[in-house]
């Protein structure tokens, strides 16, 4: 336990669940939030639809990503400078934003919903940075779960309490209040401490190409990319179908707002932080082999639901355990790809690995639907945990080959 607190209560822990939050908070505001605002003006369901492009920049970050390596702003340092800058202009993006009509001005609204979106995928690069030039490496486990429950926080402040507001509040109000909020992103660039770093980049083009460079110059460095693809493979497979298969189940859509997406919000959060200190002990690797192997088995719980039917009980339990598992799962996995940055490119290089890792549920979801259809509900929860099989198969060779392995050698510090 004393290892535990040890690791949490350091003041550069703590300034990335500040961190994670502001991360956090503008995803919804262009997505879920403004959905709801451009229904509730009467804006068409073709226009409503339409607007999930505006969350292109965060799958293409990593183009502008070497900017933000390469050059540094002329106060605070290259990562806290860009943070403060990322945060500001944030604040007056989402303001405008809000000040806008739907109906009357809808092309207008939309440029500035890809604005916020840039500038949130921007704040993301480098905060992703931050993380990893900050962290010790024993810190990595609790600041990827730190990390976790302040984005997941953010997004509940954009998504459920904005919702809430806008039934007492004008939109303009709201997205006005959500653009305050992100000062505490603003108080976390000016509490915290500049990482030390090997040096910026010395032009745009080194910034560009040494990233991968370096990164392919690694041993195995197409596996270790490989094993990025399929870590998440089981969670993937199994969530792309988690929403329909319990509606076809006979579960309501008040049930499955308040289990599925908030009890489970709750599980992921209580998940992440308990890796944050097993991680800790164990090491990044093995916590990958015991999370992964967990994150796999616990798709297991909605087979039981299937069997079961309608069982409110059978339900909270799947839920629980499958969502606590993948905060671990993910957890782990995002203090394994900090491992993998350099500090000088660190920007680029997890801007890269973070949009691989996020081509998993796009690609695995596809065939779910036909999968699902074919096998039959629990046949096709008990297929899910196979795919955990490829990717601890490909953890297995990187660490036999030695590309990968061991455990956080040093014992956490005392808090700064």
């Amino acid at each position: 336990m004393n290892l535990y607190l040890q690791v949490f209560s350091n003041r550069r822990v703590a300034v990335l669940l500040l961190l994670g939050f502001s991360s956090g908070l503008p995803l919804a505001l262009t997505f879920g939030t403004l959905q709801a605002w451009m229904k509730d003006a009467g804006v068409d369901l073709a226009a409503i639809g339409a607007i999930t492009l505006v969350g292109l920049p965060y799958t293409v970050k990593y183009l502008w990503a070497p900017l933000m390596d390469r050059y540094t702003p002329p106060f605070l340092g290259r990562r806290r400078g860009w943070l403060v800058v990322t945060q500001l202009t944030l604040m007056a993006a989402i303001v405008f934003m809000g000040s806008l009509n739907p109906v009357s001005q809808p092309w207008l609204l939309a440029v500035t919903a890809v604005l916020v979106s840039f500038l949130s995928a921007s704040q993301d690069i480098v905060v992703d940075a931050y993380r990893a030039d900050v962290l010790r490496e024993e810190e990595l486990g609790a600041g990827a779960a730190v990390s976790v429950l302040g984005y997941r926080l953010g997004m509940l402040s954009s998504g459920a309490m904005a919702l809430i507001l806008a039934d007492h509040l004008p939109w303009a109000a709201v997205y006005r209040i959500m653009a305050g909020l992100m000062l505490v992103g603003v108080a976390a660039a000016l509490w915290g401490t500049e990482p030390k770093s090997g040096g910026s980049p010395r032009s745009l083009a080194e910034a560009v190409a040494l990233p991968f460079r370096a990164f392919f110059s690694r041993d195995a460095a197409l596996v270790l990319l490989l094993f990025i693809i399929l870590y998440k493979l089981p969670d993937a497979v199994a969530g792309a179908m988690t929403t329909p298969f319990l509606l076809d189940v006979g579960f309501s859509k008040t049930e499955i707002g308040a289990v599925n997406k908030g009890f489970g919000l709750v599980a992921t959060i209580f998940g992440a932080v308990a890796a944050g200190g097993l991680i800790a002990r164990l090491g990044i690797y093995r916590s990958l082999w015991a999370f992964g192997i967990l994150q796999a088995v616990t798709n297991l719980t909605y087979m039981g639901v299937a069997l079961a039917g309608q069982n409110k009980a059978a339900l909270i339990l799947a839920v629980g355990v499958d969502n606590l598992s993948g905060g671990m799962g993910t957890a782990a996995f995002v203090a394994f790809l900090m491992s993998l940055t350099e500090k000088r490119y660190s920007a680029t290089q997890y801007a890269l690995l973070s949009s691989l890792m996020a081509i998993t549920p796009k690609i695995a979801g596809a065939p779910t639907g036909l999968l699902a259809a074919g096998l039959g509900w629990p046949m096709f929860f008990a297929a899910s945990v196979l795919g955990a099989v490829p990717g601890l198969a490909v953890l297995w060779w990187l660490m036999r080959r030695g590309a990968i392995g061991g455990r956080v050698a040093s014992p956490p510090v005392a808090a700064d």
